[in-house]
């Protein structure tokens, strides 16, 4: 086996193209959009890696790519959380655990090289990305920016050495036709007790602004979970822009005090049921397939639900589940998904269950000292 690092353009596409020759009879791999794997890896481009640097590694066998890795140090992430703990991501590799071996290792080799005592992982490139490694529901395919990998990779993190640091959840639940009793129960308590929360759609026109308003809340409301780093707003605009296209109004929403933003809920149409026709290309042709398909989805991911603190308990999430799940039956959809729930978030869990959710993957990030 040859270890070479990502160094040429040619490199770069080796490392983008692998998944393709990975999973090529995986019934439930969703390509992703090539140009946008080339934009979260973009030094240039995207402003993570204003605040990070990182690595990323090859395997060549007799000839033939069959592993990938990227080993990477977020410092904004080192600052805020008081630990030098690093990443690993971007993980694929052939069923053979020498491959994995070499790959794991030359990771953490650079993380401590760079005085790193932690190795964690999978993020790519971090915890407000896809982060998470499947364990479990291997027969389904991901909903829109969750990951996805064969059963044989938890072997290979577990015999090299690395545990268990936190599991995350996705709950999967039909879009019901009546509110569950629980929930319509906590709006009419909430829309009593505080009457002046206001719950409307973001506005589009004035989207940078909403951006902000989403980032405050998210900042604040994530602030004591697992990993969080808060997003930096050039993160956040980043991350709003290329979501912006795949957005209905109706499903992303703010709630309000007097203008002051205290909660939000982001649900995005499920674009990997696009995804899956169109091979990582929206051109020359995928475009004219995107518009096709899409008009066929019919599933969406609730990725943020979150209300500040001080606001919680009274049920200000209930009133945002509500005109969520009246847009989501205005645009036919029939599905939702709920992820990434953190294993120890028992009120959320509770609450995805209360609509109906059954948790049918679960997602691990592993670590180990050195």
């Amino acid at each position: 086996m040859k270890l070479k690092k990502v160094k040429s353009r040619r490199d770069l596409n080796d490392f983008i193209s692998l998944p393709w020759k990975i999973y090529h009879n995986d019934p439930a791999w969703v390509p992703p959009l090539i140009s946008e794997v080339k934009f979260v890896l973009s030094r240039d481009k995207n402003p993570f890696w204003k605040h990070a640097e990182g690595q990323l590694f090859l395997v060549k066998k007799e000839g033939k790519m069959v592993g990938r890795i990227a080993a990477i140090i977020d410092h904004l992430h080192v600052d805020h959380r008081k630990e030098k703990a690093g990443f690993f991501g971007f993980f694929e590799s052939y069923n053979d655990y020498e491959i994995a071996e070499l790959l794991l290792s030359t990771a953490k080799m650079y993380l401590k090289e760079k005085g790193m005592e932690i190795m964690r992982g999978p993020i790519n490139p971090s915890t407000n990305e896809e982060c998470g490694m499947l364990t479990g529901g291997f027969n389904f395919p991901p909903y829109i920016m969750m990951t996805h990998n064969p059963p044989y990779y938890p072997g290979f993190m577990e015999r090299f050495g690395l545990g268990k640091a936190v599991d995350w959840y996705a709950y999967l639940a039909p879009v019901p036709s009546q509110l569950p009793p629980e929930v319509s129960i906590a709006a009419n308590f909430a829309a009593e007790k505080c009457p002046q929360v206001r719950i409307r759609p973001v506005n589009m026109q004035k989207f940078e602004e909403e951006i902000k308003k989403i980032q405050e809340v998210y900042n604040s409301a994530w602030s004591k979970n697992w990993g969080f780093v808060p997003f930096t707003d050039q993160e956040m605009i980043s991350l709003g822009k290329r979501l912006k296209p795949l957005a209905i109004p109706e499903l992303a929403l703010l709630a309000e005090i007097e203008g002051k933003p205290i909660g939000t809920l982001i649900t995005v149409p499920n674009f990997n049921q696009v995804l899956k026709h169109l091979n990582g290309r929206l051109f020359p042709f995928g475009f004219l397939k995107a518009l096709y398909y899409g008009r066929k989805i019919d599933s969406v991911r609730l990725i943020i639900m979150g209300v500040k603190e001080e606001y919680r308990k009274v049920g200000i999430e209930a009133l945002l589940y509500l005109e969520a799940l009246k847009a989501a039956r205005k645009y036919n959809m029939k599905w939702v998904e709920s992820s990434m729930i953190l294993e120890e978030n028992m009120l959320t869990r509770k609450a995805a269950e209360l609509g109906g959710g059954k948790p049918y993957k679960t997602y691990r990030i592993y670590e180990m000292r050195i």
